[in-house]
């Protein structure tokens, strides 16, 4: 594009959707802002994939390194964007980018509304996977977890959560709820090995034997839904510890239990039916309640986006221009306010901004460079900005009262934390605050 060299883009958001929206655009020779709330970046890519499983993050940070090297990308780590924040999305918008990409993921947290979600012992799977990934501050937080716990969902993050109770917090039992039947189960058959030398086997025959007259009315095999469990378990490794997983099948929580010291005292369950819903089914509730002995539920129900980030948000989403003037494979990424009628001039959203809790790396990595080619479109139909966007988010960064983090000191960082753990002689070290990081990076001292 003639003259692209004068054009800015602002995104927010560090994760895989931005950085790979960041490097498309720098590639064609756009400036870019890259904002991230964090100090690293890498979102839950950094955050959200299970700590062990360092073969895959170590991939993906050299792949992020390679991003943050182009020339073209700046980088603003540990700035929030939003209300009550270091900078909101209208100051952004004022400085004078050519348009703004938001990939911040989503940052709230959605719960069901249920009695009792405020007892001790109640924790959104979000705060359970930013802990044992160390993101400040969520790293140090206290959970009162106890020694049965339940998890509301039964995809690949329950499972990362039961792994992560069974191997480090010496639990007894763990138990997957879902509102529907084994046949829709979510998570992969890969992800359950991990877990599946744990696996009460006659517990989840007995389940799916619950379930099976249900099952068997909408043309579903029990049998062959037993074989998936009993093939896994036949490739198992040695159980992690003592601790027993299961799973429970059409049970939807109704509500928690208080013990009396306002801790969980039991997870109150509604049994379900399944009825057809096209090529899919909806689990219907069915009247009949059972109280699950547990004292400690994490619900892994998925997420929504941030309410305060400045962007209209209805249904727990950022409303999208359902006329896209800028489409890209059908698909819009143009902000937009369903409340006034109008797109949300020069800003777009993408991967789980865009459509929370839609897969992990590589859906949003698409996504991300998908929004970057919507933007593209909307620049070569507007005039060249020659607005010195970058020098005003400088100066404004310049002025607040914390320490910003740069290219190169995140260098120093993962520096230093590979410095940590040879000395300490482990594959991986993480620094668990912001202080820490921050002292690592010459960036401020820390006080005792």
């Amino acid at each position: 594009m003639d003259g692209s060299l004068n054009q800015t883009v602002a995104v927010v958001g560090a994760g895989p959707a931005g950085l790979f929206a960041a490097k498309e655009l720098a590639t064609q020779g756009i400036k870019v802002a890259l904002v991230n709330r964090d100090i690293k970046p890498g979102g839950l890519a950094e955050y959200g994939i299970y700590p062990t499983k360092l073969k895959m993050k170590n991939g993906l940070r050299a792949q992020f390194r390679q991003v943050l090297a182009h020339p073209n990308i700046q980088y603003y780590g540990n700035v929030t964007i939003g209300n009550n924040a270091d900078l909101s999305l209208a100051e952004l918008q004022s400085m004078g980018f050519s348009a703004i990409l938001v990939t911040a993921g989503a940052q709230g947290t959605k719960w069901l509304g249920l009695p009792g979600e405020d007892l001790s012992g109640v924790y959104h799977a979000k705060e359970v996977v930013y802990h044992y990934n160390k993101l400040p501050p969520f790293s140090q937080h206290h959970l009162a977890i106890g020694k049965k716990v339940a998890v509301i969902g039964v995809g690949n993050v329950m499972l990362d959560i039961a792994h992560y109770l069974i191997a480090d917090r010496n639990i007894d039992e763990v138990i997957g709820v879902g509102r529907r039947g084994p046949q829709e189960i979510k998570f992969d058959r890969k992800e359950l090995d991990y877990v599946i030398g744990n696996l009460d086997v006659r517990a989840i025959e007995y389940e799916i034997n619950r379930v099976a007259h249900i099952m068997t009315s909408l043309g579903q095999n029990p049998v062959a839904a037993k074989a998936f469990y009993h093939e896994a378990k036949q490739k198992a490794t040695a159980p992690i510890g003592h601790a027993t997983f299961s799973l429970r099948f059409l049970s939807s929580p109704t509500r928690m239990l208080d013990n009396g010291s306002g801790a969980v005292g039991g997870l109150e369950v509604e049994e379900n039916t399944l009825v057809a819903a096209g090529d899919d089914t909806k689990a219907r509730g069915l009247g009949t309640y059972h109280i699950l002995d547990v004292d400690t539920v994490i619900f892994a129900i998925g997420d929504k986006v941030d309410e305060n980030l400045g962007l209209p948000v209805h249904a727990s989403a950022f409303d999208k221009n359902p006329n896209p003037k800028y489409p890209v494979d059908g698909d819009s990424f143009e902000a937009y306010s369903k409340d006034d009628g109008r797109p949300v001039e020069g800003v777009f959203v993408a991967g789980w901004s865009r459509n929370a809790s839609n897969g992990l790396v590589g859906l949003a990595r698409k996504d991300g460079v998908n929004g970057s080619k919507a933007v593209m479109q909307y620049l070569r139909a507007h005039p060249l900005n020659t607005s010195d966007a970058i020098g005003k988010l400088k100066q404004a960064v310049q002025a607040l009262s914390h320490p910003v983090v740069s290219k190169d000191a995140l260098a120093a960082l993962e520096n230093a934390e590979q410095d940590r753990a040879r000395l300490l002689g482990v594959e991986e070290f993480k620094f668990s605050s912001n202080a820490e990081m921050l002292e690592a990076m010459g960036l401020m001292g820390v006080t005792p």
